[in-house]
């Protein structure tokens, strides 16, 4: 049997171990389309980024079976552009702006549910923008369209909502102008007439435990394949951990998978994986939708592979391929599974980052871990890019273990071993409550 030609947009070191480790990975071959910095580095421009990936396609040889992609915007976007052109399965374009479009994507959530807070649009061009009316404090701001966190901000009152509204205009353009593009080959509903990609979205702040929701669409069917707890730093907004498999209550997890049927169904995903993200407050057992990813996400392939026996990444492959998306359930290794953040709340200058060779010591040494370095010798915190609005992330740290003091026990090991140090350092970092 001939392999089938697999084009991976934005295809990273760090992903291409898991790629590998999904079945029957041997039959297929995968390649790299655009880089990363390609793809997310400055204000990028869809237009060229479409005619760089379709030169790329069409000089080669050979046939193309499935084109896919992990990231947001923008490759969210160019995965169904370019499965359009070649003939490979996909969802099509305007649901995953229903998801990527903050604001339009909240449109069509409170049309078959109210689990979501109240919202609304910020209007950046008023010579003294104001929160939308019947939006209180202490409520978020996030452009609509953003990388990560970048550009979101927790304001209490009316001071901290201008210092952010003075921040989001600033730096709302490198992602919202490139998005025009994208919306200008959408036949937009009369609600979205005039709102375009440069949009400050007001919503107010929701408490609780952060949940995500991963699953996919196979012909016509919404699955949920699996619910993980993200769980912050003390005191911040800022993750600390993503566990694998969820501790919610069995209840909670039911309601977890109708909203997330429903939203995506209205939203008329087809063909692709997605993840979903919510707050569960556990004193009144409601949980609230946060935001809808046109993807699964690559930070938890790990986590599945520990604790099912196979990434995330399995089901993304097989339904653009056409063929069964399915996970199986708990047939990995490990009884639960976490990603870590280890973050640093001060701006600084990181030296003594450990090698390669290093790294993979580090593994041999703790069973069960992988690590990913995010700076690189010497490099300043403030100066690396697609950070969020209060922290840097100096590693991710996968783990998987017999219980939660297992995977807790691993982690610090991990962070002893690495060994960062800091010079430079400013005292207080970003997020005062860290200090």
């Amino acid at each position: 049997m001939p392999e089938k030609n697999v084009f991976v947009l934005g295809l990273d070191e760090a992903n291409l171990p898991t790629l590998h480790d999904i079945p029957d990975a041997a039959s297929l071959r995968f390649h790299p389309l655009l880089t990363v910095d390609e793809l997310q580095g400055g204000e990028v421009s869809v237009a060229e980024l479409l005619e760089k990936a379709q030169a790329v396609l069409d000089a080669f040889d050979g046939s193309i079976d499935a084109i896919v992609g992990y990231w947001d915007f923008p490759v969210s976007t160019l995965v169904p552009i370019l499965s359009e052109r070649y003939g490979t399965r996909s969802t099509g374009l305007e649901s995953v702006v229903k998801c990527e479009h903050k604001y339009w994507s909240r449109l069509e959530q409170q049309k078959v549910t109210d689990r979501h807070p109240r919202f609304g649009r910020v209007d950046l061009e008023a010579e003294d923008p104001r929160p939308p009316e019947g939006v209180r404090f202490p409520m978020w701001l996030k452009p609509a369209l953003a990388y990560s966190s970048e550009l979101a901000f927790g304001v209490k009152n009316e001071e901290e909502f201008r210092t952010a509204v003075a921040e989001i205009r600033e730096g709302i353009s490198r992602v919202g102008r490139p998005f025009e593009y994208i919306l200008d080959r959408l036949d937009l509903p009369p609600e979205m007439d005039g709102v375009g990609g440069e949009v400050c979205l007001a919503e107010e702040e929701m408490s609780g435990v952060q949940v995500a929701v991963e699953g996919y669409v196979h012909e016509g069917h919404v699955t949920v394949y699996g619910v993980l707890d993200s769980i912050n730093y003390p005191g911040s907004s800022c993750f600390l951990r993503h566990q694998y498999p969820s501790t919610l209550p069995e209840p909670v997890i039911k309601q977890l998978h109708e909203v997330t049927e429903r939203v995506m169904r209205q939203i008329g995903f087809a063909s692709a994986t997605f993840s979903v993200e919510y707050f569960y407050d556990p004193q009144t057992s409601e949980i609230s939708l946060l935001e809808i990813n046109p993807r699964h996400s690559q930070s938890h392939a790990e986590l599945f592979q520990y604790v099912d026996g196979v990434p995330n990444h399995h089901s993304m492959v097989r339904l653009a391929l056409g063929d069964d998306p399915r996970i199986p359930h708990r047939a990995g290794e490990y009884a639960t599974a976490a990603k870590w953040y280890h973050r640093w709340f001060a701006d600084g200058v990181v030296h003594d980052v450990p090698t390669p060779d290093d790294l993979r010591r580090i593994e041999r040494e703790i069973p069960g871990i992988r690590v990913d370095v995010v700076p690189v010798e010497g490099e300043r915190l403030s100066e690396m890019s697609g950070q969020d609005s209060y922290s840097y992330e100096l590693a991710h740290i996968f783990t998987g273990g017999d219980d939660e003091q297992d995977l807790r026990d691993k982690y610090d090991r991990c962070v002893a071993a690495l060994g960062l140090t800091f010079d430079e350092t400013t005292p207080g970092g970003r997020d005062e409550k860290n200090a």
